[in-house]
């Protein structure tokens, strides 16, 4: 080989480390959502909030290279889950997950622990969530922070007295009936009737004829995705006009675009869209310039702040000299412990859940208003 070849040999083969370099500071996460189905609509709203924190990472450089989101469609079910989260971690490698659903969250955690891969539950809030284990973390309250919240609030602020919950028969209708049957007797309520319902129900005729025997001030609905905007419509199309309320599922743009809808109410973690700290502020300001016509909602917040997240993890990591793991962002996330994050600072507890204020919020025909904030619980 002549000087000349060996010369263009190094630097061929310098070109190509620069580039591979380069790919190497390149960081995919993944996020397994329903993307399409009847509860493609929550993945629209997840995307919203997780795709702007791309957005701010990677215009502030917080990492040395690009930050991008590997999506998969779990459709809302296990099934699906399971062969988008083993895609995330087996083909794509990603160190991080964004997850949804409790069904598709309790489905995919032992994948997570096997792989050693943090999920980050955003919007599930069944109470076992709680018990998946040291890589599954949840950035919201579950639902015994909802239920506990909004029953006093009917009972002293709405004099609601008798209670009938409409739930799906699976994990988090279940522990609403749990929470109510424990929660209403001290609070000075009672549970007149529980009517469980199967998850792909869509004719509430007959629901609606049993809430009017009963005779309740108030209805608690646990349901979500498109059947709760059919029990809705057709509870007050059949004559129910009592007092409707529910958890943070009915944060779903059909639902307030909705007529029959007005006037119902569901809890959800603080968090006050008007606040000066910096970082709830630039979130506000950047989803109504990025997103015309949408307003930010708490799902959108909770998986900006599940990205956020993993960019602050990591900055810690880089610090230190530590490659970016799942391993190695658990240990970081039990170190620091506590975020400035959209709606104020979170603080994690040990087993991987988080305590917050809750806001009752109410669908006014037109939009949504928070009309009390309540302490933590």
């Amino acid at each position: 080989m002549t000087t000349r070849s060996i010369l263009r040999a190094i630097a061929c083969a310098a070109t190509a480390l620069a580039c591979l370099s380069a790919q190497a500071q390149d960081i995919r996460i993944g996020a397994n959502f329903p993307l399409s189905g009847p509860q493609g609509s929550y993945g629209d709203v997840f995307m919203t909030g997780s795709n702007l924190a791309v957005d701010h990472i990677n215009a502030d450089k917080m990492l040395p290279g690009k930050l991008s989101i590997v999506y998969e469609d779990s459709q809302g079910t296990p099934q699906r889950g399971v062969i988008g989260m083993n895609k995330l971690v087996n083909v794509d490698k990603v160190p991080y997950v964004l997850s949804s659903f409790t069904g598709v969250l309790k489905a995919t955690a032992p994948i997570a622990a096997r792989s050693k891969t943090p999920i980050l539950n955003g919007s599930g809030v069944a109470p076992e969530l709680a018990e998946q284990g040291p890589f599954f973390w949840n950035v919201l309250p579950l639902i015994s922070f909802d239920v506990k919240a909004m029953l006093p609030y009917l009972i002293k602020e709405r004099k609601a007295k008798r209670f009938v919950l409409i739930y799906v028969d699976e994990t988090v209708g279940q522990a609403v009936l749990k929470e109510m049957e424990s929660t209403l007797p001290a609070a000075g309520g009672e549970l007149v009737a529980a009517l469980s319902i199967p998850a792909s129900l869509q004719q509430f005729s007959g629901i609606a004829a049993k809430v009017r025997e009963a005779r309740p001030d108030a209805i608690y609905i646990a349901s979500w995705g498109a059947q709760q905007v059919q029990i809705v419509k057709q509870l007050r199309d059949n004559g129910v006009t009592q007092q409707l309320a529910s958890f943070s599922t009915f944060v779903l743009p059909e639902l307030e675009a909705l007529p029959e809808s007005k006037g119902a109410l569901y809890t959800t973690q603080h968090v006050n869209w008007d606040s000066p700290d910096p970082v709830t502020r630039r979130f506000v300001e950047s989803f109504r310039a990025k997103y015309p016509g949408k307003q930010p909602t708490i799902y959108a917040a909770n998986f900006y702040n599940s990205v956020r997240l993993f960019a602050l993890l990591s900055v810690e990591l880089q610090k230190k000299g530590k490659p970016i793991t799942g391993e190695n962002l658990l240990a970081q996330r039990l170190e620091t412990k506590a975020f400035d994050m959209v709606g104020g600072r979170i603080v994690f507890q040990d087993n991987g859940t988080v305590a917050a204020p809750m806001q009752v919020n109410e669908y006014d025909g037109k939009s949504t208003r928070v009309i009390a904030v309540l302490p933590v619980q």
